[in-house]
Formats: C-alpha cells, structure tokens, sequence
C-alpha cells in the first residue's frame, strides 16, 4: 500500500533511492558551505583500534550495489516528499542536474587501495572527490553509504589476524598447514542484525577461510568477487536432530548421523552435549567406535557448553582414550578418526587460550576447528577500528585549500588535511600518507614510492573488478 504523504511504493524501492541513503542532516548541507565553493576531497581512516593494521575488503561490493545505477526522476520525487515531511531543505534543483547533465550518474571519484592489502593504521584508504561546482558537495552527502566499508574490513581485519594466530600454532605443532583455510568456519548468520550483514560480514570472513555456514556470506562472494564456489561445509547435526530422537534414543541418533553421512572420506559433524557430553562420549569411544571406524570418514564431535578450553581438553583427552592418537613429526599427538569442533563461547581471547591449552597438553592444532559466531559478524562496531570519513579539502574558485578537524578536547579526532593519497614503498612494503601532488623528490626518499591507491570508481562507472582469488593472494601474500 502506497504511503499517500511520502510517495514510498516499497521498502526495496527505498533501499535502492542513493538520495535517502544518507543521514537527515546531509540534506541540508548544500546550504552551508561556501558560497564559492566549486569541489570537494574527502578520506577514509582506520584510526587505531583493536588491530594495528587493517585488511581492505568490501568496497567494491558497496560500489556495485549503491553506485553503479542512476539516480532517476522518480527517485528525486520520492526524496523530495521525503525530506520535505521530514523537515529537512531538500536540492531538488542539485538532484536534476545529475540526471540532466550526469544521465544519474553521480560525479565523483573514488580511489582506493587494492582490496586485500594490509595496510598500518593511521593511512588513508578510500578517497573521495568531487569537481563539479553544481554539486561538489556530493563527496560529503555520500558518507553514510561508504563509510559502512567499516564492516567489512574490520571482520576482514578479525579473520585475518586470527589466521595468523591459528597458523603460528600449526606451525609449531602441525605436519599440515594446507588445513588452515578452514580452521575458522562462520557459524554468524542468526547472530547479526541483517539478511544484508549477514551477506556483507560473511563474506569478508572469506578472505582469510574457507568454511562457512553463512549462505548469505558465500553468495555474495561469489556474486561479486566472481568465485565460482567461496566455502565450504559439512553435514552437522544440531540439537532438535538430536533431541527430536528423545534421551532414551540419543544413540540412535548418533548411529543414524554415520548411517547418513558416514562414507569413506567425508567428514561428519554432531554436537554431543544435548543431555550429557560425557556420557555421549563414553557411547563414541564404546558403543559407536566400531561403526565410527567402518565409516571410513571423520568424525568431529562438538561440545557445545561449559568452558570451552577446559572442555576442549577433556573431550580431545577422552576422544584419545577410545580411539587413540598418533605422534606427528612436531612431537604433538593427532586423534585417530576423530576431531573436535568448538562453537560456543568463541573470540580472538578463547581461540588463543585453547590453543595454547592444548599445545601445552601434547595436542596438535590438527585436532580442532573453530566455529565462530556473534564475536565474528556482530560484535564489532564501527569503533572497533575507529573509522571515520572527513573532509580534507575544499576549492573555493580556482584554488584548493586545506581543510581539517583539531578538537582541543580529543586529540585523536584531528583529521588530515588536503588532497590526499596513499603511497607504498616498492622495496620495503612500506605504507604512508601523503599530500598531492607527490613530488619526484618524495618519491626517491628512501627508494622508490608508488602510488597506492587506484580509481576504482568514476561518475558511474565501475574501473576495478577485483576477484576474490586474487584478493585472497595479497592478502596472504606474505605469510611465512
């Protein structure tokens, strides 16, 4: 049913209108800046945070979704009713100008380091400009939209510097590190605020991994990062599949997970702690063992209460007591057709206290896979890594002139000023900001720079399609 005092049709027709994706105030802001004012810088930062470097991912994903099609006469019309119910002035005359001079498109500039680069903190990543005098202002009205890239990159940035925590322990305890990709599977999807997050969070997760329970997730990489499949998963059982059988059947329902799933190289997952994990696993290691062995696939067990690196370490240490373990050439034990998965209570703290846990008691990190929930897809914000977008410049006539924020009160909010981009020492890897121009003497300090950041958007038109195979190998370009 059409709301008659705003002209909206739908929700999805809302979603889709780049004009209201925007906060209330940015519609009033071609009113207040210079008169004189004919173009506009603006950048995104990570300003420090719980990482101190970031892993870019996900702007090509908002670019393709939000950018990439015109704005339209109807959607000015719905904007326009909009904001004028909503008390706010609205640029009707700005907007058309877009679709007559532009044909909808907007005109700005996007630049942007490659996705998957993994940048120190304190750096401009995203630029955004705007040179055309009737509506520069357009580089600030699109904050709202771009500076969700936040998501992203700090779930991106979660799993990448959790891979390098997983990795540093196979390292020292394992014979295989081609499993790493699927050490940290996304268990995220009912734990974030959206069908939209989910898909966004998910996959950027996938970066780093390769196993996931998120579709969402998977499908958005694969849509957008041209992947022909992002991730993987098993069949698992939850505790209605197991539950459902009554207390007086939960063997029967363990012995059908292995009659359905169990085959010669397939792994199989069941959570075992419905009523009582231990007992379940004396059923396993007595009971079950013989058919768990002729299935000739992997069994993985998943304790889903208690503390989990306590009982991570008593289910691996009864698991080994039925079904054995074999030492591998680090010295650590590896449990024979049988591993664990952990899913409840884990975070980057959790993850480190297992591992080390189970280092110290002899186990390999073979032994184990994560499955991570709300720590990996909700709770972070967008202070997490503290981003922000500001506004660096601004030309008034012919002549660009710096612009920044310095509060008295908080001098981690000061913003940089001027036209800015990144640069990268081809020697060393080395990141740095800088103002433009760069000049050749710059340049020769210390080697050679090179620019960073490349255009990646331009007045409607995607330049950079980045895929995810290839964002995958800068990321872990330099693992060693």
């Amino acid at each position: 049913m059409q709301n008659q005092s705003s002209g909206f049709t739908d929700i999805a027709s809302i979603l889709a209108n780049p004009i209201l994706n925007t906060d209330s105030y940015k519609a009033s802001h071609y009113l207040q800046y210079p008169p004189e004012a004919s173009a506009m810088f603006s950048y995104i930062e990570s300003r420090g945070g719980r990482y101190d470097r970031t892993l870019f991912f996900g702007l090509q994903m908002l670019i393709k979704e939000y950018l990439c099609r015109p704005v339209t006469p109807a959607m000015i019309e719905q904007a326009r009713a909009f904001f004028t119910a909503h008390g706010e002035p609205f640029n009707e005359a700005g907007w058309r100008y877009i679709v007559e001079h532009h044909g909808g498109y907007l005109p700005v500039r996007i630049r942007a380091v490659p996705e998957g680069s993994v940048v120190p903190v304190h750096n401009v990543l995203v630029t955004v400009e705007c040179d055309d005098p009737q509506v520069f202002w357009l580089a600030s009205y699109l904050e709202t939209m771009l500076l969700r890239v936040w998501y992203p990159i700090t779930v991106a940035t979660q799993s990448w510097h959790l891979r390098k925590t997983i990795r540093g322990y196979l390292l020292r305890s394992s014979d295989d590190l081609a499993q790493l990709p699927f050490k940290l599977h996304d268990f995220g999807a009912r734990g974030v605020s959206s069908a939209e997050s989910a898909a966004i969070g998910g996959a950027a997760h996938l970066v780093s991994f390769m196993g996931s329970d998120t579709v969402l997730g998977v499908v958005a990489a694969n849509h957008y990062y041209h992947e022909a499949m992002a991730a993987f998963s098993v069949p698992a059982a939850e505790h209605s599949t197991i539950t459902s059988w009554g207390r007086e059947r939960e063997t029967d329902a363990y012995r059908n997970m292995l009659a359905q799933f169990g085959k010669p190289g397939a792994i199989v997952s069941v959570v075992s702690d419905s009523y009582d994990l231990f007992a379940a696993l004396r059923v396993w290691g007595t009971e079950l063992k013989q058919a768990v062995l002729d299935s000739g696939g992997m069994l993985v067990i998943r304790p889903d209460s208690g503390d989990p690196r306590t009982i991570v370490l008593h289910t691996m240490q009864a698991l080994e007591a039925s079904f054995g373990s074999a030492v591998n050439g680090k010295g650590r034990r590896v449990l024979n057709n049988v591993r664990v998965i952990q899913g409840d209570g884990v975070n980057p703290d959790s993850i480190e206290a297992i591992l080390a846990a189970m280092d110290e008691a002899g186990f390999a990190t073979d032994n184990i896979v994560f499955g991570m929930g709300g720590a990996l897809l909700q709770q972070i914000n967008r202070d997490t890594q503290r981003f922000a977008m500001k506004c660096s410049a601004i030309r008034l006539g012919d002549v660009w002139h710096d612009v920044l924020k310095d509060p008295v009160t908080d001098a981690a909010k000061r913003s940089m000023k001027g036209r800015l981009t990144l640069l990268v020492n081809r020697r060393t890897g080395e990141y740095r900001t800088a103002a433009l121009p760069v000049t050749w003497d710059e340049r020769m300090v210390e080697g050679d720079w090179d620019e960073a950041l490349v255009t990646v958007f331009e007045s409607g038109q995607l330049l950079v399609e980045e895929t995810l195979a290839g964002i995958r190998r800068r990321a872990h370009a330099h693992e060693a």
